[in-house]
């Protein structure tokens, strides 16, 4: 089963440069050079009618005289040929092509056109295209610059990918004395083609690549960026700089690649919960690729601080408090070990003062000490260039204890001339090392934060909870006869039926359209009552200071009703008024005021938010960001991420406040976000807890028509997990099998289902032979994208837990009309149906998707299962590349 299908970029055998020439200003020209001068051990070609030679090499009028096999098309030519050049490339089975060339999307009307005519002639060509208007491609492992930059990079282990051309050579140039390498470099231009999900996918997998780099304007695909980035970040470290914060920064992308940009909060949460680190800048996305560069990751955020100067080390224990992490405590043996062997005014603590004429070997031994520390998650060691010590002996001391340490080790020698040569020896021995003590600090908060966004990235909630299910038809319906109406704004009432249709406690509200109705409901709720304009048209009650709070006699309630009836058809005539809500009033001394919101990003659709509430919420900017669906996990990060997290503990004689009551009202938002696309933003504000229950007092909810053709959860960038696949079928010796999607927490179940497979079965699977999964091929198999794969598990029950029987997967083909499927039974459960029935749910699930074709690879010799796929309609022919191997497709 294949997982990419752009491995032609990287790894071609033989390249044609379309548009080569000896011209030296030329695109073509440049390209080809670049080619011939990275050393590529392959073929390269130059196509240009105008030319019999370039470089000194025979040049071909095109691939009909050439006549020979071509991996890697090229095309720096005038935009209006590549159409046709590609084409030309799919008569002779070329698989992927670099389009250098300038003068589509980004040129009007008439370039967009053209830009559409190169992606209609990719796809029917089967084409995988990377630009157009890109910098190209650079592999240095294998010699291959094919791109319009410089010289390629040194070869290392850092991948980058990058939306500007500009950045990539900068970049390069920038890694050059900090003695960064490259597994690759892309340039992914206009992205009409190939874009960041399509490169991901296959630097995941690449075992040349130990660290992504992405620089990130804007997101065309949100769900085929997510999964990307998530299938990657399950794999390896992918560090993000994302451009076009600032309004001024946005407008600039916009001219410069047509790209659509989100909200900089919202892509910060997309990032977090795809298990990524972004930073601010390049300098940072340099760090964050050295320290991850060195495979060490961190347990804890415990950084013990060793310096032979008070002042640096304070400077770095202020970065580590503004960071948020934790100074190590050192454990009372590492104290007794440091008291022996430092001087006796040493600073007693972390950080850790050695003093200033400390020799290369005390260094080492408090280095030592920290690294045994169970509670130190990693070290700073801060050299400062004093007229004592020798930073040379002192660096290859660091080194040789580094060497021999699972946590990491960062370095800092301060300073210019005096450090030179010992940060050349920490570079070339991976060490990683920074010029100062806050740049340092900052590089291990990097390991920090990717070791909480993990956390996150494991998650894969479901839907809905089982628990007290809500009542999903009847809020549709209610949304559905606003909308008959020709409303987009439900009344208070509607919105609450909402809430309660979700059982979200909320504030029993009476509507009164006249005076005498709303002493009625005053007396009927008890005083003190809350009154509340309720109009479709008003976005916000207090634009007509239409809310009045704390009434508390029967002459105040009429008399309020008709001041705020008068005072809103004054302010906003235009405005209709359907009369007063009446609620009674929430008077408790340890009420914290809170909300809860949702919006929908032009990019990454739904997003809930939650923070400090009340009349200041905007003023304050106290809100934490969260992509639905949502856990207890996810709640509870989110929660923890707000200043008003500190006040719901107790505080000034008050309880605490109920937090499992709000992170089950959060909860329920996601529930409500996931199951009703139709919603487009919603504010409960505010919404009042205190030690026994949280309510919602105020609701406004927008609402639109979901887009035709959606399919279910196709309005969200993460696709929750598919509870709803999951089946129980009783197998013919009567035993029950549960057919369900795949979870990352079956990981060890499926390593015992693979491990229990016999030798033959083994091969027959994945065409080699192999013991167990790797744990790349493990986390790849069971942390998936419900969206462009699946993978469907059948289990059944053995001494109260779970035995995995066999498992089917697919996973979306390029144009996302065709899928590759894969399947395996264990042997002990054969003859049993087992097989049919999870390619028949697996089949059903891919045809709901949308997919209308499946497709598969089967050895000749694997009878059994070219028996099955025959029973089930697929046509069977042989690979004409391979007479081994069979290729097996069903229109679905």
């Amino acid at each position: 089963m294949r997982l990419t299908d752009i491995d032609q970029l990287f790894t071609p055998s033989a390249v044609a440069v379309f548009g080569a020439s000896d011209n030296e200003g030329s695109i073509g020209g440049m390209v080809f050079r670049n080619v011939l001068a990275g050393g590529f051990k392959g073929q390269c070609y130059p196509i240009n009618p105008k030319y019999d030679q370039v470089a000194g090499q025979p040049c071909f009028s095109s691939l009909n005289e050439l006549d020979k096999q071509i991996d890697l098309a090229l095309i720096a030519t005038p935009a209006e040929c590549v159409p046709a050049i590609l084409d030309q490339c799919g008569s002779f089975g070329v698989k992927a092509a670099v389009v250098h060339s300038a003068g589509f999307g980004e040129h009007g009307e008439r370039g967009k056109a053209l830009q559409e005519k190169m992606v209609e002639a990719a796809r029917r060509n089967r084409i995988r295209v990377l630009g157009p208007n890109c910098l190209g491609v650079m592999r240095p492992q294998h010699g291959l610059n094919a791109s319009v930059g410089q010289d390629l990079p040194r070869r290392g282990n850092v991948a980058l990918v990058s939306q500007s051309g500009a950045i990539c050579t900068a970049m390069i140039d920038w890694s050059e004395p900090r003695r960064v390498g490259f597994s690759a470099v892309v340039s992914l231009g206009a992205a009409a083609d190939v874009d960041f999900g399509d490169i991901l996918d296959y630097l995941a997998l690449d075992t040349q690549t130990r660290c992504i780099l992405l620089y990130v304007e804007g997101v065309r695909n949100a769900r085929h960026f997510m999964s990307g980035l998530r299938a990657a970040a399950r794999l390896k470290p992918v560090i993000i700089v994302k451009a076009g914060r600032h309004p001024a920064g946005t407008r600039a992308i916009k001219s410069h690649t047509g790209g659509f940009v989100g909200s900089p909060d919202v892509f910060r949460a997309v990032t977090d919960r795809a298990g990524v680190v972004q930073v601010a800048n390049l300098d940072q996305l340099f760090a964050a690729a050295q320290v991850f560069g060195t495979r060490r990751r961190l347990s804890g955020d415990r950084i013990a601080i060793i310096t032979n100067g008070g002042g640096p080390g304070v400077l770095a224990a202020d970065r580590t408090v503004e960071l948020g992490l934790s100074l190590a405590q050192l454990s009372d043996s590492t104290r007794q070990t440091l008291e022996q062997a430092l001087p006796d005014y040493w600073s007693h603590g972390n950080p850790i003062d050695i003093i200033g004429d400390a020799p290369a070997e005390r260094y080492r031994q408090a280095l030592d000490a920290c690294i045994a520390d169970p509670e130190v998650d990693g070290v700073l060691c801060i050299l400062a260039p004093l007229i004592f010590g020798d930073p040379v002996a002192t660096a290859q001391q660091v080194i040789e204890a580094s060497k021999g340490s699972r946590k990491p080790v960062l370095a800092c020698w301060m300073g210019g001339n005096h450090v030179v040569e010992a940060q050349s020896l920490l570079s070339e021995h991976d060490v990683p090392h920074f010029d100062s003590p806050e740049a340092a600090v900052e590089a291990f908060s990097f390991l920090a934060i990717h070791q909480r966004n993990q956390k996150l990235l494991m998650q894969s909630p479901a839907p809905l909870s089982h628990e007290d299910p809500p009542d999903v038809e009847g809020a549709r319906l209610i949304i559905e006869g606003v909308m008959a109406e020709g409303r987009k704004v439900l009344g208070t009432i509607e919105a609450k039926a909402i809430l309660s249709a979700f059982r979200i406690p909320t504030m029993q509200a009476v509507l009164a359209r006249t005076p005498n109705e709303a002493l009625m409901a005053a007396e009927a709720l008890g005083f003190p009552v809350v009154m509340k304009i309720n109009s479709p048209d008003l976005e916000h009650k207090s634009d007509v200071d239409g809310v009045k709070l704390n009434i508390d006699d029967a002459q105040s309630v009429r008399r309020t009703f008709s001041e705020i009836v008068e005072r809103a058809q004054r302010l906003r005539p235009e405005a209709r008024l359907e009369g007063i809500t009446v609620e009674h009033m929430v008077s408790s001394r340890s009420a914290r005021e809170l909300m809860i919101g949702v919006f929908r990003d032009k990019i990454f659709g739904p997003v809930i938010v939650f923070g400090a509430g009340g009349t200041k919420v905007e003023v304050l900017g106290d809100r934490a960001l969260g992509l639905p669906p949502l856990n207890a996990f996810i709640i509870e990060t989110m929660i923890d991420q707000t200043r008003v997290a500190r006040l719901m503990g107790a505080f000034q004689q008050m309880p605490p406040m109920n937090r499992v009551a709000l992170a089950r009202i959060l909860q329920r938002v996601s529930e409500m976000v996931c199951e009703l696309p139709e919603i487009i933003a919603m504010d409960i504000n505010p919404l009042i807890g205190n030690d026994k229950e949280v309510i919602a007092v105020d609701v406004r909810i927008n609402v639109d028509y979901r887009p035709p053709q959606q399919p279910t959860y196709g309005h969200m960038a993460i696709h929750p997990y598919p509870g709803h696949l999951i089946e129980r079928v009783q197998l013919p010796d009567g035993k029950d099998l549960v057919i369900r999607p795949i979870r990352p927490e079956d990981a060890e179940m499926e390593q015992e289902f693979v491990r229990g497979l016999s030798e033959q079965t083994k091969y027959f699977r994945f065409m080699q032979a192999i013991k167990e999964l790797t744990p790349e091929m493990l986390v790849r198999f069971t942390q998936i994208d419900y969206d462009r794969e699946m993978a469907l598990i059948g289990v059944v029950e053995h001494d109260g837990g779970e035995v995995e029987v066999g498992v089917a997967r697919y996973m979306s083909r390029p144009g996302g009309e065709a899928c590759e499927f894969a399947i395996v039974v264990s042997d002990s459960w054969r003859n049993l149906g087992i097989g049919a029935r999870l390619m028949r749910s697996l089949m059903q699930n891919a045809r709901l998707r949308g997919f209308r074709l499946m497709e598969g690879e089967v050895l000749t010799a694997n009878t059994r299962m070219l028996a099955l796929v025959k029973s089930l309609g697929f046509r069977i022919e042989s690979d004409p590349q391979d007479m081994a191997v069979k290729l097996v497709t069903k229109v679905l």
